[in-house]
């Protein structure tokens, strides 16, 4: 099971307060950020070369948007069963509340409602931890109170004070519902998950009992089992609800469809039109093997200026990696940026053949592989608001296998997170002397964003599991090592003199930036992430810390990378970046040894050994460190506002764009306009 998704993971933003702005596209003067509350920081991307596209191109981007917003009440839900109560109730209090608004609990209750609509549900959206209110509980009981009994979530037959009783503790105890994903092994990652993807109760050995059964080793062409469904038991049996129409979610599911079929009247090609009907298909069905043949279809559509993600994709928010969560991408091609892009995927069979790991891992023959710059232009879903900046789909190994995939990296989501982070003092507090500082100065967002290219396109698609091999071997390590497969991947050949021969990069040294940055993310400064206390428990930070320590532990004896003290302050100075790159050589070669022969028993002691625990001491400084740069550690972004212009008839004769709703506005227009299930999805 591949995993697709990256994230911007070293650029700091420094934010202004809140600002209403209604500049093109194409202003100089877009005023990029928006606010920031808690850990949270909102920024603004822009739809660069929107104008030029066709007016049929418009109109299927509108449609495809419209698709987009139509499932964000399935992935609250997915995310814990009481999102969608939780969020109704405070958004009920936000828009009715007459009491002082001034008062400190009523700010706190504002920042912990913005802190829900960032994560979509109640736990943070990157650490897994809940989010607890910092307002009191009489506050909210009275607040409820205050307001028409009519506006608030309550159960059929419920009253006020009953559904009171019910969500204070959903809300309010640290212990209920601790964390929406839990990775630990020593524990039963199903019944210590948050998530909605299992009925409580069920366990995690009747879970892998039960999708084992289904499972067959022979079978070259695996069908995904679980993957748009939830598991629940009747009569003390294990049986699936399925996400489609006329099964669960389906009241939103059928406006997504509604929208999908609207797109297909603006497909740009037959390919397009196939692949957007058989995800319609599927939606109707629920059928895996016709989410497959969509897959296929979707991989093999190479042609079309815009394209889409919609559906039941990334496996992160399920510890065993088998359920899917909804998200949605709109996006166009970036036609000058991808001709540098298409490089990599053009060579793709020569950086397979050169690769550091064994032979008997490698594809005989690189299939498929394609590769473009794109602009956002919607994020839904698990995309919204803190989406991935890179993206390599299909998951299916057999399907990357015998079709392909495709690798994209989102350049308007980088230049956004770059303008608004102008400024921010990052580099002055962590990096550590100038010539660092110029390194990154100089090749810093060139080596960013080809990084991306080579862990999307190259990475995540280089390799093979061996015959009889299940991709769900490694269970709750999976995510970390497939993640760390393709990190390496990439990390290892910036340093190639490829990347010189092939006009990627125009300095042999230049690769050294994105070493130095990688190094010092992994083994400081994504620890600003984390709460004093915990340990590291997203897939991605496991990954950069896996890599970082690992690289770190292996090179101490030859002093290649030193963790040095100045004045108090913990800096990274490298001492040898040529052996650094022979050392993410030789843990290339091991990590996909795991992953292709489905080694569970490495995985985890590489996981656990590297990627998990942190030094409390070095964790408390870089907080504090990075408290004083006044910066918000995660960064998520305000769609555009696309309006249809409609003739006598209905008709849609244009689209326009806009840039001018603000955070709150936004969220409160979705929850009002593309809320469709009902609050219990029981």
């Amino acid at each position: 099971m591949k995993k697709a998704i990256i994230f911007m993971i070293t650029t700091c933003i420094c934010f202004s307060s809140c600002k209403e702005n209604t500049s093109t596209s194409e202003n100089p003067h877009f005023e990029y950020n928006v606010e920031q509350f808690a850990d949270l920081g909102i920024i603004r991307y822009q739809v660069t070369g929107w104008e030029d596209l066709s007016a049929n191109q418009q109109k299927l981007i509108y449609c495809l948007n419209e698709a987009a917003l139509h499932g964000r009440d399935i992935l609250f839900d997915q995310n814990n069963r009481y999102n969608l109560a939780v969020r109704r109730t405070l958004e009920a209090i936000y828009e009715n509340y007459k009491g002082d608004k001034s008062s400190a609990d009523y700010r706190e209750f504002e920042i912990y409602l913005k802190r829900i609509w960032f994560s979509n549900g109640i736990h943070h959206h990157y650490g897994q931890e809940k989010i607890l209110p910092a307002f009191s509980k009489a506050f909210f009981f009275d607040a409820v109170k205050s307001i028409d009994a009519r506006l608030i979530p309550t159960r059929e037959n419920q009253s006020i004070e009953a559904f009171l009783e019910e969500i204070i503790p959903v809300m309010f105890d640290a212990t209920l519902f601790a964390k929406k994903v839990n990775q630990d092994d020593s524990v039963d990652v199903i019944l210590n998950s948050a998530n909605n993807y299992y009925e409580e109760g069920i366990t995690q050995s009747e879970v892998e009992a039960f999708y084992a059964a289904k499972k067959d080793s022979n079978n070259q062409t695996p069908i995904s089992y679980g993957l748009n469904s939830r598991l629940v038991k009747e009569n003390g049996k294990l049986i699936e609800k399925t996400y489609q129409v006329g099964g669960l979610y389906s009241p939103a599911i059928e406006k997504i469809v509604y929208w999908l079929e609207e797109a297909s009247r603006y497909a740009e090609n037959e390919k397009q039109k196939t692949a957007i009907d058989l995800l319609i298909q599927y939606y109707r069905t629920g059928n895996l093997k016709t989410y497959d043949d969509y897959s296929i279809a979707w991989v093999q559509d190479t042609a079309s200026l815009v394209d889409f993600v919609n559906g039941f994709t990334e496996t992160y928010g399920d510890a065993l990696g088998i359920k899917a969560s909804w998200e949605a991408l709109v996006n166009f091609k970036n036609l000058k940026a991808t001709q540098l892009s298409e490089l990599i995927s053009d060579n793709a069979q020569w950086f397979e053949d050169h690769s550091p790991i064994d032979s008997k891992f490698k594809k005989e023959k690189v299939k498929g592989v394609t590769t473009k710059v794109i602009t956002a232009a919607t994020l839904g879903g698990d995309c919204y608001p803190a989406p991935p900046i890179g993206i390599n789909l299909p998951n299916s190994n057999w399907i990357r296998k015998d079709f392909g995939s495709k690798s994209v990296t989102i350049t308007n989501l980088t230049e956004a997170y770059d303008k608004a982070a102008e400024g921010s003092g990052f580099n002055d507090e962590f990096v550590y002397s100038n010539k660092e500082k110029e390194l990154l100065k100089k090749f810093g967002a060139q080596t960013d964003n080809l990084h991306v290219d080579l862990h999307e396109c190259l990475g995540h698609g280089s390799g093979k599991l061996l015959p009889g091999v299940d991709p769900d071997a490694l269970k709750t390590y999976g995510a970390t090592i497939e993640e760390a497969r393709a990190d390496l991947f990439g990390l290892y050949y910036i340093a190639d003199d490829k990347m010189i021969e092939l006009g990627l990069l125009d300095d042999k040294d230049a690769y050294k930036a994105e070493y130095y940055k990688y190094l010092m993310n992994g083994l400081l400064t994504q620890l600003s992430r984390i709460e004093s206390g915990k340990n590291i428990e997203e897939s991605h930070m496991r990954n950069r810390a896996l890599i970082a320590r690992w690289v770190y532990e292996q090179g101490r004896k030859d002093n290649l990378v030193e963790l040095v003290k100045e004045k108090g302050k913990t800096f990274l100075k490298i001492n040898d970046y040529k052996k650094i790159r022979s050392l993410l050589g030789d843990l290339l070669a091991e990590i996909q040894r795991i992953k292709s022969e489905g080694d569970f028993e490495s995985a985890k002691n590489m996981v656990e050994s590297y990627a998990v625990n942190i030094d409390p001491e070095i964790h408390q400084e870089i907080i504090e460190r990075y408290k004083k740069l006044n910066v918000a550690p995660y960064k998520g972004f305000i769609n555009p506002v696309y309006s249809a212009i409609k003739n006598q008839n209905g008709d849609i004769t244009g689209i326009e764009i806009s840039y001018n709703e603000g955070y709150a506005e936004q969220m409160m227009r979705y929850s009002k306009h593309y809320s469709n299930l009902p609050t219990y999805n029981e």
